[in-house]
């Protein structure tokens, strides 16, 4: 791989597919784009005071930490932050406004993922982790 290569890598990460099991259990899952590394978790990472985060979304695409296994309950959380941005072009404003206004875990946006992927796993039968995403 070149240095420029490298570079866009570092920047953007590089397009992964998901599990196509994982795709038709979710079907909602198919509305993103998935990518795996990209500064854009290092970000988020600073954002929260650590060096990065499992996932991000940004519209319709959502990157996720090189080395993270491709749970449903990542992806599901993710893939509501896709809705939001779909839902309200303000999103962006708004999720930032509530993130200053009550911190990562208690922003609105945050919460409501972490509600969405509990409420689809739970659909199918499955224990949610009791960690945050």
């Amino acid at each position: 791989m070149g240095a420029l290569s490298r570079l866009v890598e570092a920047l953007l990460g590089r397009p992964v597919d998901l599990p196509p099991q994982l795709m038709d259990t979710y079907p909602e899952l198919r509305a993103a784009k998935y990518r795996l590394g990209g500064l854009p978790l290092r970000i988020g990472g600073w954002s929260l005071g650590a060096a990065t985060v499992s996932g991000i979304t940004l519209w319709r695409t959502i990157w996720l930490v090189p080395d993270v296994a491709l749970e449903a309950e990542l992806l599901l959380h993710e893939i509501r932050h896709v809705q939001q941005f779909q839902a309200s072009a303000a999103f962006p404003l708004l999720y930032v406004w509530e993130s200053l206004r009550r911190g990562y875990h208690g922003n609105r946006f945050e919460r409501d993922a972490r509600r969405y992927a509990s409420a689809r796993l739970s659909q199918r039968g499955v224990s949610p982790s009791t960690q945050d995403v």
